[in-house]
């Protein structure tokens, strides 16, 4: 009876899990983020592209 109120009491397991869905919530925000980084960039560049094209 012992053994099992130590493993229910160990609460190391819930706090590695909760650190990982935290990394994994950060990491999805991340990527979204970074992927309307890059298509705001994109269009910067083209639209910069197009200009000095249309320059020349």
């Amino acid at each position: 009876m012992q053994t099992i109120r130590k493993i229910f009491a160990d609460k190391k397991g819930a706090t590695a899990i909760e650190y990982g869905l935290i990394a994994a919530l950060i990491a999805v925000a991340a990527i979204t983020a970074m992927g309307a980084i890059g298509t705001n960039l994109n269009e910067t560049f083209t639209t910069v592209s197009n200009s000095i094209d249309t320059s020349e």
